[in-house]
């Protein structure tokens, strides 16, 4: 029995979560109120991959620059980054009520300016503005849902934030489509996202603060109404004494009024022995989560496609439904499993999925570059020279020249053969004038990918690398940093952690289309396959156990160490925990 409440951590499963929160449905309420932000958190990382498709075909400066492209996506992320960090500050000084609250006012205010954007540098403030929401929220959201759930269900309460982001995901590839044929496209696509921020704004006025932090902050009476409407009455006095023990535990340390602020605490974190090894979990799965290339899909999922060979926005966004829904799908999967697998084995199974997906693609994409239609001069030739792409004309080999050397050329597409679309087409110049004289012969026109029979195995392969990576490394990396540090840090510890995240989301999503350039499609996978790898023997070595443990236990687990059973460690957890730390 702990802080968390009655713990049986080998019998905990999804169904108990489902029969607490039948029996007390105002725990559910709590977690999917504050779980919007999950929502917000992913319909931000879907909704871009669409909107970019059409702001390419307002604004000619953006499809010209892939840098811009990029910096578009990207700029929420380094929005993000400010935000998670302040969410940590806002978390410990404010509460975790006030910091969701400020966040959908300020993700609010960032879709409206988006949506009444009219150049690209509008667009990016509005990025900017709604990063600084998402960032805010996608630490602060599991952190509220863990602190007001029993330690039994902990794990699949703090899963229902992973799936409102997926179904979040999913939600606006369905809002892309649904805006594909109304005047204002992309404006609509990104300003639809005020709508569940202003949801969650009032939901979150009719719910209490976490009674953690109310405890912690000698609010005695208002954490304990609060855990009287969560726990039964003899879990309450439980909950009550572990909660005095950890504050006095605490204050025995660092002193009556050793608050500090917020670079206090980092350095008193760091220079804490439990806090530290804490942090090397925590950031740890953080990092790993996104240099798996997740947010590569994600973000740039129908351009992706595009790559695979589908050259329409519309049939690139329907495909890119079948990558998102299995996200989606994933989460409820993650739910299930976390309270009865444990967190550390979803993780290093979900590695090992996604690196053998990784490897695939990798060799799927050369396949499509070596088999890439080849290019004919005379039909090139015959759209009119001013037509002709400028670098094939003065090209020393010109002979030698396929589909994907004419799109790595500057401001060059592929014009389809109109017989056989996998036959040999021509290279022109990319003017919207050349695209209507390619498309008005009955031909399909291409500047993203090239034509291939490889392209629906491309698909496939995006959908079972979703499959592997949302019920594990999806989910899992939030759930760990929600319960893994010390009451007093954990603030501090989940916002550091979660910079660290969308520190390695902007490095991701600000030089995918770049390395595209450089390395191909191909050889952009294959480096993921080896960081994914390299995050995977990370997870094995620094990441314990955590499922079903009360907040003390894990603070002893770390305080004593942790070394994996494998490289011939010997387990030096708390009694009884030994067997929750296997892999």
């Amino acid at each position: 029995m702990g802080e968390g409440g009655v713990v049986k951590a080998d019998k905990t499963e999804f169904t108990e979560c489902w029969r607490t929160s039948w029996k007390t449905p105002y725990i559910m309420r709590l977690a999917l109120s504050a779980g919007i932000g999950g929502l917000l958190f992913g319909y931000d990382t879907g909704v871009i991959s669409g909107a970019l498709l059409y702001i390419k075909d307002d604004f000619k400066e953006v499809e010209r620059e892939t840098w811009l492209q990029e910096t578009i996506v990207s700029m929420a992320v380094a929005g993000a980054i400010v935000g998670a960090a302040i969410g940590g500050w806002m978390n410990d000084k404010f509460g975790r009520k006030k910091s969701i609250l400020c966040a959908d006012v300020v993700f609010f205010i960032g879709a409206v300016v988006m949506a009444a954007a009219h150049a690209p540098w509008v667009i990016i403030i509005g990025r900017i503005l709604v990063g600084l929401g998402v960032g805010m929220a996608s630490m602060t959201a599991p952190l509220y849902i863990s602190e007001a759930s029993p330690a039994r269900i902990r794990g699949a309460l703090v899963s229902t934030n992973g799936l409102l982001i997926t179904g979040g995901q999913f939600l606006s590839y369905l809002i892309n489509l649904a805006f594909t044929k109304t005047p204002g496209t992309w404006r609509w696509m990104l300003g639809v996202a005020g709508v569940p921020a202003a949801v969650q704004f009032f939901l979150m006025l009719s719910l209490p603060e976490s009674p953690r932090w109310l405890y912690r902050k000698n609010k005695v009476a208002e954490a304990t109404a609060i855990l009287e409407k969560i726990y039964s009455p003899e879990e309450v006095q439980a909950e009550l004494k572990m909660l005095e023990e950890s504050v006095a535990a605490e204050k025995a340390e660092m002193g009556e009024n050793g608050e500090g602020g917020t670079w206090t605490k980092v350095k008193e974190a760091v220079n804490n022995k439990v806090v530290r090894r804490g942090l090397y979990a925590g950031i740890t799965v953080q990092v790993a989560q996104q240099f798996v290339g997740i947010n590569t899909v994600m973000y740039y999922s129908p351009t992706i496609v595009q790559f695979a060979g589908f050259a329409s926005n519309k049939t690139a966004l329907a495909l890119s439904l079948v990558t998102s829904g299995l996200n989606a799908v994933g989460s409820i999967v993650s739910m299930a499993c976390v309270d009865r697998f444990g967190r550390r084995r979803l993780m290093i199974v979900s590695m090992f999925g996604i690196i053998s997906c990784l490897v695939v693609l990798s060799v799927l994409f050369f396949q499509v570059s070596a088999h890439s239609p080849v290019i004919s001069r005379a039909d090139s030739i015959g759209f009119g020279r001013n037509a002709t792409c400028p670098a094939y004309l003065t090209a020393p080999n010109p002979g030698k020249w396929d589909c994907m050397s004419c799109l790595k050329a500057t401001e060059c597409g592929f014009c389809a053969s109109g017989g056989n679309e996998y036959g040999a087409g021509s290279c022109l110049a990319s003017l919207d004038v050349v695209k209507g004289a390619c498309e008005a012969r009955g031909r399909v026109w291409f500047t993203q990918g090239c034509p291939t029979k490889f392209g629906i195995f491309a698909v496939l392969l995006l959908g079972l690398y979703i499959i592997c990576y949302s019920p594990g490394m999806g989910s899992v990396p939030w759930i760990v940093n929600s319960e893994i540090y010390p009451l007093r840090y954990r603030g501090v510890g989940g916002g550091m952690a979660a910079v660290a995240n969308w520190v390695s989301n902007l490095i991701v999503s600000e030089t995918f289309l770049t390395l595209t350039e450089h390395l191909g499609s191909s050889g952009t996978f294959l480096l993921f396959a080896a960081f994914s790898t390299t995050g995977l023997v990370c997870i094995f070595f620094l990441v314990p156990e955590t499922k079903g443990l009360p907040f003390e236990e894990v603070e002893k687990l770390l305080d004593k160490g942790y070394r994996p059973e494998l490289c011939g460690g010997r387990s030096e957890n708390p009694e009884g925990v030994k067997k929750a730390n296997a892999v």
